[in-house]
């Protein structure tokens, strides 16, 4: 059965920026490399974790994506 406040606070990670995401990825790595927690606790984090990468990955691939149409308007306005 799934827990309906662990899935509203994955839902809430879809608003973090990726400044705050990548923070909080750092956090969670820490605690996990530090140990100590029962199963329970770290597939919860190893799962928020993921969740954190994803949005760091989509912000990325956004300003990725910003980048090339950007030097593609560059390329087209000097090709004129």
């Amino acid at each position: 059965m799934a827990d309906p406040g662990k899935d509203d606070e994955l839902a809430e990670i879809s608003t973090f920026g990726y400044e705050r995401a990548r923070d909080e990825l750092v956090n969670v790595v820490k605690m996990l490399e530090q140990g100590g927690l029962d199963l329970d606790e770290s597939l919860a984090l190893w799962e928020r974790g993921e969740a954190l990468a994803t949005r760091c990955e989509e912000h990325l691939a956004g300003a990725r994506q910003r980048v090339e149409n950007a030097l593609s308007r560059t390329d087209l306005e000097t090709d004129e």
